[in-house]
C-alpha cells in the first residue's frame, strides 16, 4: 500500500474511552491519562522473535492502551516462552499504529515488523508502571537482538509510554561497551530512531531534535524540516528527575511537545503543584479515581505523605549547618518526594578545639531562614495561580480529545512553516529509515529523502486535510466498511485498495489545526468517548470498530496458541 493511502485509509478514529484524572490540581502529571481501551484480537498466531525483519518498531503506548497477557495473542521467544510484546494487528493503538505502521506499505513484506510492549500502563503506582515498561522494553529488544543480530530498531512512545521509551533511550545512549565491545541492552548503533509524543522529561528550551545539527528543524540523516524557526515549546516537562541527554542516540531522537500540553510544556516556577505531582506518582490514583476519598485510600494518602515528612526531616538532619544555608523547606520536599530520590550519609559536622558562635545559637538564622521560606514560596510559585486559573486539565485533557495532549494528530499549520503534523512527521522518518534498513544502509546523515518520498507526504496532508468528516455517534457501530483496518495494515495487503483521487488538491497542505484526532473519512461509525471534565468511572467497550480477524493466512505466523479469554473488566485501566 502506497504510503500516501494508508495516511488517507489510516486517520486517527475517537474509539477511545473517557480520560481519567491525577487527581486535584496535579494535572501536571495526569496527562500520562491516555484514553484507549486494550483492543483484543481473535487470531490463532502468534509471531516468534526468531521470524527477523531489517527493521523492527518497539511500540509503547499509553494508560489503558497496551496489550495484555490472556487476553492478547503475545510474541514469543526463541525457546516458545511468552513475551511481554505483541505484533501490531494482535494489538491495536489508535493514536500510535498511524505513525508505527506506516512503512510496513513502502518497504518488501517481511522486512518490517512493529510491536506493542506489554506493561501495567496504569496509575495504580506510576512510578512501578513505567519501571516494568522500562524492564520489558529491554528484554524484548534484547530477544529480538539475540535472534536477529542484524535487524535495526526504531523506538515510539506516546503519552506515558513516552516516559518509559525517554527512560530506555537514556539508558541505551549512555551505555558502556564491555571489554568484548558487547553492550548490556542492544547496540546503540543499532537504534537508528526514537519518537517520544508528549515528553515529560523534557528540558526548559529544548527542540524538536535534541543533539541533532539542526534541532529545531530535523533529526540527523532526514533533511526534511518539520518546521520553520527555532521557536521551543514553553515550559518543560513534568517529570524532572528523567532529563538528560541521550548520549549516543543524540541526533537521532524526535522529541514533540506541544504548547498547552502540561505533560511537555509545564510552565517554570509551579513548585507547590510540582510537588502534588510528585505525591501522585506515588499514589494509586486509579483507586482514587474509582472509590474518591474513603478510610483506605485516604489510609494511603496519609502514609505518602507522611514518608515524605520524614524524609524532609531526614534530609534536613544530615546537613549539620541547614539553618545556615539557603535551601528552603519547599525545596526539600521537592527533593525527596521525587520517587527517584535516594537519601545520602548522614553528613557528621567537623570537629572542633571549641565550640563556634553557629553551633551555639543555631535559632540566630531563624528570621532570615522564615524570610527565605516565605520569598521562595512565592518565586517558585509565581505561575502556580496561573495554571490553576486556566483549568489545567481541560487545557491538557479536554473532553473529545480537545485538549492539546492530542495536537500531534492535527497539528500541522503550513502557513507557518509547519507542512505535517507531528505524527505524520514521524511516520515519514520512520518509512526513510525502514527503507535504509531493507537497503541494509545504515543511517546517513548525509542523506535526503527522495522526492517521490517527499510529494507521496504532502499529497497525504492534502487529502487527510481534505476529506469530509463525521460526527462520532454515542453508542459503537459496527464498521460496514471493506477497507482494511489499521490493526491489520502491517500484516495484511488489500488486493485491491482504493485509490485516492488527489488531482483535485493544491500541492501545499492546509492547516488541519481545527481538526481533532478522532476525526475519520471513512464509513465506520466509531464510539464515542465520554466528555468529562472531572473523574469518572467510564464502561469501555469490549471491541471497538477497527476489530478485524486477522486472516490465517499470514506470513508472520510461527507459534500456534489457543488460549482466548474474556478481555479485561471495564475501569481496570489496563
Amino acid at each position: 500500500m502506497a504510503f500516501r493511502e494508508f495516511i488517507a485509509r489510516h486517520r486517527i478514529a475517537s474509539a477511545v474511552a473517557g480520560p481519567a484524572v491525577l487527581g486535584v490540581a496535579a494535572v501536571v502529571a495526569a496527562s500520562w491519562a491516555l484514553t484507549s481501551t486494550p483492543q483484543t484480537r481473535d487470531t490463532q498466531l502468534t509471531t516468534s522473535v526468531t521470524e527477523c525483519h531489517d527493521m523492527v518498531t518497539i511500540s509503547v503506548a499509553g494508560r489503558g492502551d497496551t496489550p495484555v497477557a490472556g487476553t492478547t495473542k503475545l510474541l514469543v521467544g526463541a525457546n516458545g516462552e511468552e513475551l511481554p510484546a505483541a505484533l501490531s494487528g494482535d494489538h491495536s493503538s489508535e493514536w500510535v499504529d498511524p505513525v508505527v505502521n506506516a512503512p510496513a506499505g513502502a518497504v518488501d513484506p517481511g522486512s518490517y515488523a512493529a510491536v506493542y510492549i506489554a506493561y501495567p500502563a496504569n496509575m495504580a503506582s506510576y512510578e512501578d508502571a513505567v519501571n516494568t515498561g522500562v524492564a520489558n522494553t529491554e528484554q524484548v529488544m534484547q530477544e529480538i537482538t539475540r535472534a536477529c543480530p542484524d535487524t535495526k530498531f526504531s523506538i515510539v512512545g506516546y503519552s506515558e509510554g513516552a516516559d518509559v521509551v525517554r527512560r530506555v533511550a537514556m539508558q541505551i545512549g549512555h551505555q558502556e561497551a564491555d571489554k568484548d565491545g558487547g553492550y548490556g541492552i542492544v547496540d546503540p548503533g543499532d537504534v537508528v530512531g526514537v519518537v517520544i509524543l508528549a515528553d515529560a522529561g523534557r528540558s526548559a528550551g529544548d527542540g524538536p531534535f535534541p543533539g541533532a545539527k539542526d534541532p529545531f528543524g530535523n533529526p540527523d540523516g532526514f533533511d526534511q524540516q518539520y518546521q520553520n524557526g527555532t521557536k521551543p515549546a514553553p515550559g518543560s516537562g513534568a517529570v524532572p528527575g528523567t532529563r538528560g541527554d541521550f548520549g549516543a542516540l543524540n541526533g537521532k531522537i524526535a522529541s514533540f511537545c506541544s504548547e498547552g500540553d502540561l505533560t511537555c510544556a509545564a510552565p517554570e516556577n509551579i513548585s507547590l503543584l510540582q510537588l502534588v505531582a510528585n505525591v501522585g506518582r506515588q499514589l494509586n490514583v486509579d483507586a482514587l479515581e474509582r472509590e474518591g476519598l474513603t478510610p483506605a485510600t485516604g489510609q494511603d494518602v496519609a502514609v505518602v505523605l507522611g514518608q515524605i515528612a520524614l524524609a524532609a526531616f531526614a534530609d534536613i538532619q544530615s546537613q549539620p549547618n541547614w539553618m545556615q544555608s539557603d535551601e528552603t523547606f519547599l525545596q526539600v520536599l521537592l527533593k525527596v518526594s521525587d520517587p527517584a530520590y535516594k537519601p545520602g550519609a548522614p553528613k557528621a559536622p567537623a570537629k572542633a578545639d571549641s565550640i563556634s558562635t553557629n553551633q551555639m545559637s543555631p535559632l540566630a538564622y531563624l528570621p532570615q531562614k522564615v524570610l527565605n521560606e516565605i520569598i521562595g514560596l512565592i518565586v517558585t510559585n509565581q505561575n502556580t495561580i496561573p495554571v490553576v486559573m486556566s483549568d489545567p486539565y481541560q487545557l491538557t485533557l479536554g473532553p473529545n480529545h480537545t485538549g492539546h495532549h492530542f495536537d500531534y494528530w492535527r497539528d500541522a499549520n503550513a502557513a507557518d512553516g509547519k507542512p505535517l503534523t507531528s505524527a505524520e512527521y514521524a511516520a515519514a522518518w520512520l518509512t526513510h529509515l525502514a527503507k535504509q534498513a531493507q537497503a541494509g544502509q545504515p543511517v546517513d546523515t548525509t542523506a535526503k529523502p527522495q522526492a517521490a518520498d517527499l510529494d507521496a507526504v504532502y499529497k497525504a496532508v492534502a487529502v487527510t486535510s481534505a476529506a469530509p468528516t463525521t460526527e462520532p455517534t454515542k453508542t459503537p457501530s459496527t464498521s460496514t466498511s471493506t477497507s482494511t483496518s489499521p490493526s491489520a495494515s502491517a500484516t495484511t495487503t488489500p488486493t485491491s485498495p482504493a485509490k485516492t483521487d488527489v488531482s483535485s488538491t493544491t500541492t501545499t497542505p492546509a492547516p488541519t489545526t481545527s481538526a481533532p484526532p478522532s476525526e475519520t473519512a471513512s464509513t465506520t461509525t466509531p464510539p464515542a468517548p465520554t466528555s468529562v471534565a472531572a473523574p469518572v468511572e467510564t464502561t469501555k467497550p469490549t471491541t471497538t470498530p477497527t476489530e478485524t480477524t486477522k486472516p490465517t493466512t499470514t506470513t508472520e505466523s510461527a507459534v500456534v496458541t489457543t488460549t482466548t479469554s474474556a478481555p479485561p473488566a471495564a475501569g481496570t485501566g489496563g
